[in-house]
């Protein structure tokens, strides 16, 4: 069997379906290997005020929510066999589809962005730890250049190239993220750490957000990683795997960062979010751990490239997926240029980012996820029909009660977002926006309204089909 995937958008066939739910556990481990939760976790204890105990509420909180929900809309890819959003011309229509499917896209480009200019981060971190190199505007550019060709070739192989990865590198940067913990646990002042007092609970619920936004950007793409299980495949070992393969990362690294914070509280703050650890990790430690924390963002932006690859071409882009994948390969390398070159805050562009991420793909998790409630099977001929004939052209090619709870659920996610860059209306002197629940409005406004609109009828997938896959 080649190592190159060469299925796009169609359904995969039955006999090709022998993946196991059990290789979902490594996926999702290797979808959070990234330094960016010790960041993260430190801003909760700085920029949040929040306490130990408050950040272990938010470590265990956050994955919970957001992966189960990875988990549940998950289901849809063993059930239709297709990527995540192909299944989405179902519920959308074929050409509303395209929206949010553009806005899915260009949302992983910063995504991509924020993961190359981590990645090329740690690179300079290791060069200048080892043989004092400083990153100048050369180097920058040839790190990240290198950074993103090797996610390139990742995601271009396709989803066992990606497996592969994602099991070794579990278990080497789970080795050395034990090893810090220990000397995290030795060298820590602890009576600084549990001394500290309580954060506001609309902190601690912000930071629930933020946490989660990571975990509700792969929504869309969940299926992506689960359209090679059986028909016969568990829902509660899907979403039991997802859960669990992302809770096992994200706990410890969220808790590490916010007891750094205390010897290191300017931490939240850096420009560079990853330099911190070679100040705070002796030489021997500290090396081995950024090299395998540059190979878990490595694998994260390999992941994320290759769902984008299907994304395009649900855009209209005919290409195959390995072409596909180039393009958001060659935007994520120019804005990560620019991140690293022209950015002055790295956290702060990266919550921002994270905010509105969140109320955009939690606007079609809504709709997406509320539609498997009802819907029995995905026709598998007509996700590909894009013509005025198919099943699932609906209205002019719209579904509008879709087309519509989206729309209604973005415009209200957006009303109570506050960030860097943006600060709805109704972003203050109400619960929702002063919890940070912009993006749970969004879920709640557009699944409901959905649920509630008359819908065009479902076409009964032709039973002689034989890429129409039953739930």
């Amino acid at each position: 069997m080649s190592a190159l995937e060469t299925h796009g958008l169609e359904p995969v066939p039955d006999h090709e379906r022998t993946a196991r739910t059990r290789e979902l556990f490594p996926t999702w481990v290797a979808a959070n290997m990234s330094v960016l939760l010790l960041t993260v976790g430190a801003s909760l204890a700085v920029a949040y005020g929040l306490n130990f105990w408050q950040a272990l509420t938010v470590g265990v909180t956050a994955p919970v929510v957001s992966y189960g929900l990875v988990g549940l809309i998950g289901v849809a890819g063993r059930r239709g066999g297709a990527p995540g959003m192909a299944l989405s011309r179902a519920v959308f229509g074929q050409r509303g589809n395209l929206l949010p499917g553009a806005l899915i896209w260009v949302a992983r480009w910063g995504w991509e962005t924020i993961n190359a200019v981590t990645g090329a981060y740690a690179l300079l971190t290791v060069l200048d730890i080892l043989f004092g190199v400083r990153g100048g505007t050369a180097l920058i550019v040839v790190t990240l250049l290198l950074f993103v060709a090797a996610s390139f070739a990742i995601s271009g192989l396709g989803i066992r190239a990606v497996r592969r990865c994602t099991t070794w590198a579990t278990w080497l940067f789970g080795a050395f993220s034990v090893l810090v913990l220990a000397r995290l646990v030795v060298e820590t002042d602890w009576s600084r750490v549990f001394g500290r007092g309580a954060g506001p609970a609309s902190a601690m619920i912000t930071g629930i957000g933020l946490v989660a936004a990571g975990g509700i950007s792969w929504v869309p793409t969940s299926p992506d990683f689960t359209r090679y299980l059986p028909g016969t495949a568990s829902a509660a070992a899907i979403v039991r795997n997802t859960v669990c393969g992302a809770g096992v990362v994200v706990l410890p690294m969220v808790l590490m960062g916010t007891v750094m914070a205390s010897a290191t509280p300017d931490l939240a703050a850096a420009r560079d979010p990853v330099s911190f650890l070679g100040e705070l990790l002796p030489l021997w430690l500290a090396v081995p751990y950024l090299l395998t924390a540059l190979v878990g963002t490595l694998l994260i932006n390999s992941m994320s490239m290759y769902s984008a690859g299907f994304t395009a071409q649900t855009l209209g882009f005919r290409v195959p997926r390995p072409w596909a994948v180039s393009l958001n390969a060659l935007i994520s390398l120019l804005l990560g240029g620019v991140l690293m070159l022209a950015a002055r805050s790295f956290m702060g562009t990266f919550v921002a980012f994270l905010s509105l991420l969140a109320v955009a793909f939690s606007a079609w998790a809504g709709v997406f996820g509320a539609d498997m409630l009802r819907r029995k099977e995905y026709d598998g001929e007509a996700l590909l029909d894009t013509t005025r004939t198919g099943a699932y052209w609906y209205r002019h090619g719209f579904c509008p009660a879709a087309v519509t709870a989206w729309a209604a659920g973005l415009g209200v996610g957006l009303l109570f977002t506050t960030c860097d860059w943006f600060t709805g209306p109704l972003a203050s002197n109400n619960p929702v926006g002063a919890y940070g629940l912009g993006w749970t409005a969004t879920i709640v406004t557009s699944g409901l309204l959905y649920a509630v609109l008359p819908k065009p009828a479902v076409a009964e997938p032709v039973s002689d089909r034989p890429t129409a896959m039953a739930i």
